[in-house]
C-alpha cells in the first residue's frame, strides 16, 4: 500500500504452513522486544496506521491483518484458536521472543491465546476496548448469545444482523458524540465493506460470532492465567463504546489492580480520533516496562 512505501513502515507477505497468505506490517528493530498489535471488527492492520511509527522507536512493531480481513487469506476453518495459531506461527518466523500483547475486540481472543500459550514471554498487556469477562456484555448481545449455543437460522439471522455496510459504519460512529468523530472518513468503513464482501469473508464473520461463545466459556481460565502471571498492563478505553460495556473496565482493573487505565472520551475505535494522545502514553509504558 502507497503510505507504507518509506522505510519505516513494510508490508510484508508470509506463507502459514498450510499456504494461506498472512499479511501484516513491521516496522522497527527487530532485536527489541515486539509489540503486537490485533485489530478486532471490522478493521485490519490499518488501524494501528497512525500509532506503528511512533511505536518503532522503542519496539520491533508487528500488526498483522488477521485471516480473512484485509489482505490476508481466509483460513479453512474459522475460529480464534486457529488465528491464534496463525499468527504464533508469523511469530516463530520472525524468531520474536519477550512482547506485548495489544488486546482489542476480536484480537483479543487471538492475543489471550497467544499469551496464555507462552506465559513467560509476555512482557506487557495493552487492553483497548476488549471483552474477557462477562461485565462487558450486556444488553446489545442478546441477539447473539443464544446463537453460541443453537445455530439455528433464526438465531444466525439475529446474530449476524450487523454485517452490512450500516453495521460496519456504526463501529465507528455509534453512541460517540458527533464532534468526537466528525475528522473520521467514510472511507474507512467503505473500505472495512467491501474487503468484507469479498468471496468467503462473510462467512469467516459468520464463523467468528459463533466461535465467540467459545471464548466467553474460557474466561474463567483466563482469570487464572491473570491471576498467576499478572503481567504489567496498560487499560485504554473509549467510553462511549456502544457494544463492550464500561463496566468492563472495572473487572480488568480488579484482575490486575497494578494496572494502569485511561478512559478516553472515545468510542470503540479510539485511535481514529485519539491516536495522537495514546502515542505517548503507549511509548511510555513500552519505555518503562520493557
Amino acid at each position: 500500500m502507497s503510505q507504507y512505501e518509506h522505510a519505516a513502515i513494510r508490508r510484508r507477505q508470509f506463507r502459514l504452513s498450510g499456504g494461506e497468505k498472512l499479511s501484516y506490517l513491521a516496522a522497527g528493530d527487530q532485536s527489541r522486544p515486539a509489540v503486537l498489535l490485533l485489530h478486532g471488527f471490522p478493521n485490519s492492520s490499518e488501524m494501528f496506521r497512525e500509532i506503528i511509527q511512533h511505536l518503532s522507536e522503542s519496539a520491533f512493531v508487528i500488526a498483522p491483518d488477521l485471516p480473512g480481513f484485509g489482505e490476508s487469506d481466509v483460513l479453512p476453518v474459522t475460529t480464534f484458536e486457529n488465528y491464534g495459531e496463525a499468527v504464533a506461527e508469523l511469530l516463530d518466523h520472525l524468531e520474536v521472543g519477550a512482547r506485548y500483547v495489544y488486546l482489542h475486540d476480536f484480537g483479543a481472543p487471538v492475543g489471550i491465546h497467544i499469551a496464555m500459550t507462552a506465559p513467560e514471554m509476555v512482557l506487557g498487556l495493552i487492553i483497548q476496548n476488549a471483552n474477557a469477562h462477562w461485565t462487558g456484555i450486556g444488553s446489545g448481545w442478546a441477539g447473539t448469545i443464544p446463537y453460541w449455543t443453537d445455530r439455528s437460522l433464526e438465531n444466525e439471522t439475529a446474530a449476524t444482523s450487523h454485517l452490512t455496510l450500516e453495521g460496519v459504519r456504526d463501529q465507528y460512529l455509534a453512541d460517540v458524540p458527533p464532534d468526537v468523530t466528525a475528522g473520521i472518513s467514510d472511507e474507512r468503513w467503505k473500505e472495512d465493506w467491501r474487503v468484507m464482501s469479498l468471496p468467503g469473508r462473510l462467512e469467516a464473520q459468520r464463523a467468528l460470532i459463533a466461535d465467540y461463545g467459545t471464548y466467553v466459556s474460557r474466561f474463567p481460565a483466563f482469570a487464572e492465567y491473570l491471576a498467576r502471571w499478572q503481567p504489567p498492563a496498560l487499560m485504554l478505553w473509549g467510553r462511549h463504546d456502544a457494544f463492550f460495556e464500561l463496566d468492563e473496565t472495572l473487572s480488568w482493573m480488579r484482575a490486575l489492580p497494578r494496572m494502569e487505565a485511561h478512559i478516553l472520551d472515545a468510542g470503540h475505535l479510539l485511535l481514529e480520533t485519539h491516536s495522537p494522545q495514546v502515542a505517548p502514553i503507549l511509548r511510555d509504558f513500552l519505555d518503562r516496562t520493557a
